[in-house]
């Protein structure tokens, strides 16, 4: 029996209990930013062990402390169940994480939508399905959005927030406030599109990093060199196009687009579209295999997550 809705809608500053659905890599570390910022989690998942989840949250909190949350995360606020039931009906907000497959995230939505009462804004961490297909078949298809993260989300500030045809304005407007109050950098999409905004510039540039190396023009262990080492360190500070207004010198983007835009258009004509073949798949896995030899997943995970806060703690010091 679907709950009786309350009178309004949860106010941020009586917000206390949130819902992760699917505990995996991605929504255990969401539950581990939720942890940290003082709200109670109930999470779900069918597959994974509860000792698994909560190791996984204690291994992330030195790096939460380490950005600034607080200390001492108490893993007493984290509820685990195996299935969607009535311990959900208290949630007041959902981060669904469950895997990338359209009719698993229309039964979960259709699941929740037994439990939880009506207002409760139900966000999903889909990586490429747009919110419009996912909300289709729900009872209440205005307070579900996208709220895609970027991996790690416990780390990485940026969430991309997307409506679908029937989400409802005010829910697009409680979501970017909320991932505000909780420390992220939430940017709301004008309209949904496949892959969201920062995947289809990932997209793009792993097209052309794939084109080069099947080209033999470089190597895999080189294009990361030359991300890392060049356009990578000036992205985490300012964006293409601030990166180019820059370039233009005293006159800025305007100078750099009329002088120096064609020589862009001359570049894109030259991009390539590689096919994905058996021959070129094995030739990028042994690439990768021999630039990460000696490196466990694991232990770069580990570099990548030392690094994030640093330099986060870098971009921070330098808002101040």
């Amino acid at each position: 029996m679907h709950p009786h809705p309350s009178a309004e809608p949860f106010s941020l500053d009586r917000l206390h209990t949130v819902a992760v659905i699917g505990a995996g890599t991605i929504g255990a570390s969401w539950a581990a930013c939720f942890l940290a910022n003082g709200l109670e989690v109930v999470a779900v998942d069918p597959v994974r062990e509860e000792i698994d989840l909560r190791r996984a949250i204690d291994g992330m909190i030195p790096a939460l402390e380490s950005i600034g949350l607080p200390a001492g995360v108490d893993q007493r606020c984290l509820q685990f169940s195996s299935r969607i039931g009535d311990e959900l009906s208290a949630v007041q907000f959902v981060q669904e994480s469950v895997p990338e497959r359209l009719e698993t995230k229309r039964e979960t939505l259709r699941l929740l939508e037994t439990v939880i009462f009506p207002h409760v804004i139900v966000s999903s961490s889909a990586t490429a399905l747009i919110p419009s297909d996912i909300q289709a078949d729900a009872r209440h298809p205005e307070r579900l959005l996208v709220g895609h993260p970027f991996n790690p989300p416990h780390l990485i500030p940026l969430v991309e927030v997307s409506g679908g045809a029937q989400t409802a304005p005010e829910a697009l407007n409680w979501a970017m406030e909320f991932y505000r109050a909780i420390g992220k950098a939430p940017v709301l999409m004008q309209r949904e599109a496949y892959g969201h905004i920062a995947n289809r510039l990932a997209a793009a540039l792993f097209r052309e990093a794939v084109h080069l190396v099947a080209e033999g023009i470089t190597t895999v262990e080189d294009v990361d060199e030359v991300i890392t080492q060049g356009p990578g360190l000036r992205w985490a500070l300012q964006g293409p196009f601030t990166t180019y207004h820059l370039a233009g010198g005293d006159k800025g983007f305007a100078h750099y687009m009329h002088h120096l835009g064609p020589s862009q258009e001359a570049r894109w004509q030259t991009l390539g579209e590689p096919s994905l073949t058996e021959e070129l798949i094995t030739k990028l896995v042994n690439e990768v295999d021999e630039a990460t030899a000696g490196s466990s997943p694991a232990q770069l995970a580990r570099i990548r997550d030392t690094g994030l806060v640093e330099l986060l703690r870098l971009k921070n010091s330098l808002q101040e």
